[in-house]
């Protein structure tokens, strides 16, 4: 079963806009390329259940971001530790 992903681009004047749905291949491809990157708030109809996230939050997303841009700083710590 095949993801739909949407993610928030910004668009003119600095408001953001929805893209999406898009297939997880697409929103795979969008990682590699860093359209989508780390801060990039990101929601799936089942793997978030509708709930925008940031890619950062996502681990397997996060992985496939970090083995693409290995030049990359890693994800800052949420726990402030």
């Amino acid at each position: 079963m095949s993801a739909d992903w949407y993610f928030l681009r910004r668009g003119w004047f600095g408001k953001r806009r929805s893209v999406g749905p898009i297939s997880e291949v697409e929103f795979c491809t969008f990682i590699r390329r860093g359209v989508i990157d780390p801060e990039t708030m990101i929601s799936s109809t089942s793997k978030t259940h509708g709930h925008w996230h940031r890619l950062r939050e996502i681990d397997c997303a996060m992985q496939l971001y970090q083995a693409t841009h290995p030049g990359s700083s890693p994800p800052r710590n949420q726990a402030g530790s």
